[in-house]
């Protein structure tokens, strides 16, 4: 299974967002601050109130004019209500400011941890350069040795707002902030209950969807305090592959073996059949569908019964039949919320979190070999069919092997028993599983108060949160009684009943006293339940991730200027965190002929102080309504990588009321995560490569020839076959390490932002019109990454560059499935030296109107548009460049429109989704010639009010049916396992929900 997630894009469905700038929203403020409420004209305004101050998400400052310079974005509670989700990440994932996600439901069935997490990236800069914030204040991270959090842990009925503040924001809220900032606040002083339960499921009767929630809150003495809190319940049922025509189909073996791209009615091949693929010295064998051993396997596909489209070959197997598309998530949530005033100027609040998330997911069985790096005897790959009886020159033939088969081998490692090399589906073991329990806790407490007749605000608080995970996986093997099994000689017995003459037994008499049972590996089915259960090894990984933050925070109005008042914001912070992960030990020395996986372990703290000031320069005059100028820095001391540094600069101009200007320029940093520092080698089975000497021939090729001719391997595999050739399982048999470096530094981001929001109040007409244009452009210096192994496979054979070379292995001669020369490892270690840019466009829009067609009636239109200018990756400064932008995932254009008429009586929606056309990874052949069409997801919701407690509502999403597009897993950095890039596209169909909403 692979660990790599790619930081692509993706779209489905609109979130309805309030314009950005325009829309300034309160953040959890003091119970003696204020609530906010909107004007007519759309904006949102302080309500009057002696504090009369409010913060928003892109600034610390508490101001009564507070605009954000900076893109802010903002979903609100009706947005999610309009989705009909389950869990808040697919409302985010509908607004085109977010790239496809690390983790979510469709694309972590294949990786070795972090199964049913869900994630965002904002532009597609990768989960751990997108900051999430609960009410202002950091959460703990769900993956082990990492920052990402989870969004399973954020009850979406518990959500007032979210706030999406885009580009570099380190200096207001420290690490990780380079993409930005996404800031879920809670609502608060709710009185009252709110329930809702919802049923939904796909047009196809799969993948049920349940929840229920209960939201509960009442005041305390008179109005002092208040305490809320929320029960929630969900469940998602999950998908197969082989429930949709599309993904029911394993294309890349069929193409391997000369089908056609997206066709269900044809056979499908594999390397690994149930059956078994045997290689002597003097021919392959295999099986027919009918038990017959033939003589007929090549590299080129099978050459006896059957020809391709016959549906009879021997070799089939079809990987999609058991593979997970979407894993099933359960989650358990409870959360809770209180204040209470201890004094005219001191409160105390309180928030607490605890969520359960369980997991699982299914795919094919075991693909086993005798040689290779996870073989069952990796240092020749030869499975001797004979052997020495213990103590004894005596040899003795394994009584399972077929006679043509002994007949042909040889004896290939010169030990003087002849032996073969196979390999095999292990289908009697059933499909590989993986079950996954994550506890997740989140307490903090804290006072805050004001000061100077509440001129300034001030919070001091302490934060903790503690994730677990428990993770059991079945379908492997242990390799050591693997060995034993197939270690077989027929029971000779005697006239004292001692044995069964002719049984079939393991030869070591220590491995029989241990319950070794003999492993019948020739033919599909063959394998005894006792070898199995001796043979099948369970895997267990667990986790343990904590976090403590201690802050304080001081905000408010220093002196007047004739603009208004100097507004500034100070406060320090001390941040620790810790990680373990813990994996079996089968696991660890790679005796489960799976991924080896490492222990880790690691801890870091963190002492920060940071100031921001925000000057008014001139207001109400002549071409200057506002002009405002700010700046903010923040300077980080880590235990691991020394002092930080970061800042920013912003200003914002309003020629006129309905005009406005606003640009940023910030340095942002990230500091190395505990997985980067500390984790030991990893082992993963990269996708989508290409090996750069294959078709080298003995003379040509320039430098790349010659390179390439002087590995050995490579020379015999050309000598034999005139040029560098390789089978299916060359190109799906590559392995590879990733590592930890505890000499890792800081990224450094540079960011920019100028964007202009108009709002027309001046034109009755338009006074309801809000559109906002921002550019974006941001550099990541230093990123801390692994060389990207096609990269590394450039540098060495078409660079010469030994330091590559160094990471690659080749297999120095030929085993039973892979050929002479053939990339066995290619490795790689994060280091500080690659670059990566993006630049791009973001237009929002949003007009409201009332028709007079019915009472009270209101039409209104949202929408949103992304166009990614540049998306590059250089693996080092000055080099070329790896272009994303309109490769699968990062589509140059995307956008998202909604469209919703209602009265008091109902409200109807329709949201419409577009994904641009895109190019599968130029890095698949060196080209952009395989285009994937654009997509377009239609949604429609229809919600009935009965009354003031009382409203039902029906749903459906993808209304017309599309269909993912057919993208062969494995050659486009496709992690989903699916011939399609299930974490990009709709893999669901139409579906439908109902739910209810209980207001008292």
């Amino acid at each position: 299974m692979m660990t790599f997630t790619p930081p692509f894009a993706r779209g489905r469905r609109l979130a309805l967002f309030t314009s950005a700038g325009i829309a300034a929203l309160a953040i959890s403020t003091p119970a003696f601050a204020q609530e906010v409420e909107t004007n007519e004209e759309g904006q949102l305004e302080a309500a009057e109130t002696p504090s009369n101050a409010i913060v928003v998400t892109g600034s610390r400052i508490a101001s009564p004019t507070v605009e954000s310079p900076a893109p802010l974005q903002v979903v609100d509670a009706q947005v999610i209500d309009d989705a009909g989700v389950t869990n808040i990440q697919e409302v985010l994932l509908e607004n085109p400011v977010f790239g496809t996600p690390g983790l979510s439901r469709t694309n972590s069935a294949f990786l070795t941890s972090g199964t049913g997490v869900a994630t965002v990236d904002l532009r597609d800069l990768g989960s751990d350069r997108t900051l999430v914030l609960i009410n202002g204040r950091r959460v703990v991270g769900s993956i082990a040795g990492s920052a990402t959090v989870d969004l399973n842990v954020i009850p979406t009925q518990f959500i007032d707002r979210i706030d999406i503040l885009t580009g570099g924001a380190s200096s207001l809220y420290g690490s990780d902030a380079i993409a930005g900032v996404v800031n879920f606040v809670y609502k608060e002083n709710f009185e009252g209950i709110e329930a809702n339960a919802q049923y939904g499921i796909t047009e196809e009767g799969d993948d049920a969807r349940y929840q229920a929630n209960i939201t509960a809150g009442t005041n305390l003495s008179g109005g002092d305090g208040n305490i809320m809190v929320h029960f929630g319940y969900s469940n998602e049922k999950g998908l197969l592959s082989n429930s949709r025509a599309n993904t029911r189909i394993d294309d890349l073996d069929s193409i391997y073996f000369g089908g056609e791209f997206g066709d269900p009615t044809e056979p499908y091949y594999s390397s690994f059949p149930p059956q078994g693929r045997f290689v002597t010295s003097n021919g392959t064998f295999t099986y027919d569908p009918n038990g017959n051993l033939q003589d007929c396997f090549t590299t080129n596909g099978p050459t006896c019964t059957a020809t391709i489209g016959s549906g009879t070959g021997p070799n089939g197997f079809n990987r999609q039949d058991f593979r997970t598309l979407a894993v099933p998530v359960e989650r358990y949530l409870f959360a809770a919320r209180g204040n209470y005033a201890l004094s005219d100027n001191i409160s105390l609040f309180a928030e607490g979190t605890f969520n359960k998330t369980t997991s699982s997911r299914i795919i094919e069985p075991f693909p086993l070999e005798s040689g290779g790096a996870n073989g069952i005897f990796p240092t020749d790959g030869g499975f001797n069919i004979e052997n020495y009886l213990p103590g004894t020159s005596t040899i003795v033939a394994n009584p399972f092997v077929p006679a043509e088969i002994l007949a042909a081998a040889t004896d290939s490692n010169g030990d003087g028993l002849r032996d073969i090399g196979f390999a095999r589906r292990l289908s009697e073991f059933g499909g590989r599983t993986g079950s996954t329990t994550r506890d997740f806790y989140r307490f903090v407490v804290g006072l805050e108060g004001g000061l100077f007749d509440d001129k300034f605000s001030w919070d001091i608080s302490y934060n903790y949160g503690d994730v677990s995970e428990n993770q059991v996986s079945s379908g492997q093997v242990n390799v050591i009684n693997f060995r034993d099994a197939l270690a077989v000689r027929s029971e000779v017995g005697d006239e004292n009943g001692n044995g069964i003459a002719g049984e079939a037994i393991c030869i070591d008499p220590e491995a029989r006293a241990n319950g070794c049972a003999p492993a019948n590996i020739f033919g599909a089915g063959s394998m005894s339940q006792d070898a199995v259960n001796y043979i099948q090894a369970q895997g267990t990984y667990q986790t343990g991730i904590t976090q403590q933050v201690v802050q304080a925070n001081l905000s408010g109005s220093l002196f007047e200027l004739p603009a208004g008042s100097v507004g500034i914001a100070v406060g320090a912070e001390y941040r620790k965190e810790s990680s373990f992960s813990d994996n079996d030990a089968l696991t660890n020395a790679g005796l489960n002929a799976g991924n080896v996986l490492p222990d880790t372990s690691g801890s870091f703290d963190v002492k920060e102080a940071y100031g921001e000031i925000r000057v008014p320069v001139l207001a109400d005059t002549p071409f200057f309504e506002i002009l405002e100028v700010g700046a903010a820095a923040r300077v980080s001391d880590y235990s691991t990588v020394g002092t930080t540094f970061s800042w920013n600069v912003t200003g914002t101009w309003a020629p006129v009321d309905d005009l406005r200007f606003r640009a940023t320029y910030a340095k942002a940093v990230r500091a190395p995560n505990v997985g980067e520092l500390f984790s030991g080698l990893s082992q993963t089975f990269p996708s989508g490569l290409t090996d750069p000497c294959e078709g080298i021939g003995a003379t040509g090729g320039g430098a790349l020839g010659d390179n390439c001719r002087a590995d050995a391997g490579v020379a015999a595999n050309i000598a034999a076959n005139g040029t560098f050739t390789l089978n299916q399982s060359d190109i799906q048999g590559i392995s590879g390490f990733n590592g930890g470096n505890p000499d890792l530094q800081e990224e450094t981001a540079t960011s920019f932002t100028a964007g202009v929001i108009l709002n027309p109040r001046s034109f009755d007409a338009l006074r309801n019109l809000t559109i906002t244009a921002d550019y974006y452009d941001i550099e990541v210096e230093d990123v801390i990454s692994g060389f990207p192994r096609q990269f590394s496979l450039d540098q060495c054979y078409g660079q010469g560059n030994a330091t590559f070379c160094d990471l690659i292995t080749r297999r120095p001669t030929a085993t039973a499935v892979n050929s002479a020369g053939s990339i066995d490892l290619i490795n790689s270690l994060s280091v500080n030296a690659s670059v990566l840019k993006t630049s791009g466009v973001d237009v929002t829009a949003t007009w409201f109107t009332g028709l007079g067609l019915l009472d009270n009636d209101r039409l209104s239109l949202r929408g949103a548009y992304t166009h990614i200018l540049e998306y590059d990756f250089f693996s080092l400064p000055g080099g070329d460049a790896d272009r994303a932008d309109g490769e699968v995932g990062t589509s140059k254009d995307r956008f998202t429109a909604n469209l919703a008429y209602g009265t008091g009586d109902f409200r109807m929606s329709f949201t419409g989704t577009f994904i641009g056309s895109a190019y599968i990874d130029d890095q698949f052949d060196g080209s952009r010639v395989y285009e994937i069409p654009a997509e377009f997801y239609l949604d429609m919701q229809t919600t009935f009010f009965a009354g003031d407690t009382y409203e039902f509502y029906l749903g459906v999403d993808n209304l017309l049916d599309n269909d993912a597009p057919n993208i062969l897993s494995g050659v486009t950095g496709n992690v989903t396992g699916s011939d399609t890039a299930a974490d990009v596209y709709d893999v669901f169909g139409r579906r439908y929900y109902a739910g209810v909403r209980l207001n008292f």
